[in-house]
């Protein structure tokens, strides 16, 4: 007799690329107990070398390749990938992904479940009446909502009216021992040219460079830092780590801002953790966020934070205890910040060992997999109190 197999989450999401969603989804996966559930990826544009990070046996990615604008052959493809997959849990992920839900009407005993992880640049505060009366509708398909931040959680509540009872929080975690304080006798990742700097002081930021992240801010304020403080005009360097459509305007204003000698633009990176260990203050300029994951590892870095005060940054950050929080948008405010900190190391040491402690203790991946676990457990346990309701 062949012996059951475990019950398969689809999870659908925009693309499979490197960014803070992407990297919860492939940690989940990974650490999921393979005789708990398995898990099949589908993405409605498409995957590139990122997929590789996934490490659980027999996952399947589909990539459907949706053109922008209209493309109703692709809610055919969606829908026979679906039928095909026979799903037990769909599992959508952000606005791009929400209405996907619509080409599993039909199938047998599915549980759908919808993953909020932060709001479009172009609907910072999640009012746009077009997409709420989408997710407004779609409220009567979702059995089950999960959000990463309670700033996301109120806003599900109040704005899009969501049932309290339909809604978990589950924070994402971070793999303490990859992220950690800096080793000293390590290698440096930095620029060669920068080692003869005496007494340097590195700021950091890591991230997509899109115009929601806002590394323009960044820049701006490192110029003005610059300008104000000539005494540490010459010891300050800037890491802009990740890539993405914003590239070259801010290669453009580096150039501009004369920032060139002491700002390093890498690109995407596999190592992260050394960046991070390298450097002294990590920066989150965004105009939105849910909860970032390059705050969690920069925490877990043992750095100091500076971030905006949006979305669930205001839960990560406690200013005075492991950082900062500035106004999105507002260079002055950042460059004051950064000041502040740079002429204090041992306030710095202080507020990133505390950033340490804080994610050691509340952001851990075995709990934030184990949350999803439950949910996904809850939601197929009350379809089979309904089916055994019906049959009686």
């Amino acid at each position: 007799m062949t012996a059951r197999q475990p019950p398969l989450v689809a999870h659908i999401i925009y693309a499979l690329r490197i960014g803070g969603l992407e990297n919860g989804l492939v940690n989940i996966i990974n650490r999921c107990p393979p005789q708990r559930y398995r898990h099949a990826i589908v993405c409605i544009a498409d995957a590139d070398d990122f997929a590789g990070r996934i490490t659980a046996p027999g996952v399947e990615i589909i990539q459907l390749h949706k053109r922008e604008g209209h493309d109703a052959l692709f809610y055919w493809r969606l829908w026979r990938t679906l039928w095909r997959l026979r799903p037990a849990v769909i599992h959508s992920r952000n606005l791009a992904a929400l209405e996907a839900q619509l080409c599993s009407i039909g199938l047998p005993r599915v549980r759908r479940v919808h993953g909020e992880h932060g709001r479009d640049v172009n609907d910072l505060h999640g009012t746009n009446p077009r997409y709420l009366a989408l997710r407004r509708f779609m409220r009567r398909l979702i059995d089950h909502y999960v959000v990463v931040s309670a700033d996301l959680e109120q806003w599900l509540l109040d704005t899009v009216q969501v049932p309290a009872s339909r809604v978990d929080q589950i924070y994402n975690g971070v793999d303490h021992q990859r992220f950690r304080p800096g080793d000293q006798a390590a290698a440096d990742p930095l620029p060669a040219a920068w080692s003869a700097v005496q007494d340097r002081l590195v700021i950091g930021t890591v991230g997509r460079l899109s115009p929601v992240k806002d590394q323009t801010c960044l820049l701006r304020a490192v110029a003005l830092l610059r300008r104000e403080s000539p005494a540490l005009a010459a010891r300050v360097h800037l890491v802009v780590v990740g890539d993405g459509p914003l590239c070259a305007e801010l290669q453009a204003l580096v150039h501009a801002l004369g920032l060139e000698a002491i700002t390093w633009m890498p690109g995407e990176r596999d190592d992260v953790p050394a960046l991070l260990a390298a450097m002294d203050i990590f920066v989150l300029p965004s105009l939105s966020e849910g909860v970032s994951n390059t705050v969690l590892e920069a925490m877990a870095a043992g750095l100091p934070v500076i971030a905006t005060a949006v979305g669930g940054n205001t839960e990560l950050v406690e200013p005075g205890f492991n950082g900062s929080l500035v106004a999105a948008g507002d260079p002055g405010a950042l460059a004051r910040a950064l000041t502040a900190l740079l002429a204090s190391p041992t306030q710095r040491r202080c507020l990133g060992a505390n950033a340490r402690e804080r994610v050691c203790r509340r952001f851990d991946w075995d709990n934030c997999v184990a949350a999803y676990l439950a949910v996904y457990d809850r939601v197929l346990d009350a379809k089979t109190q309904t089916d055994l309701r019906d049959v009686a």
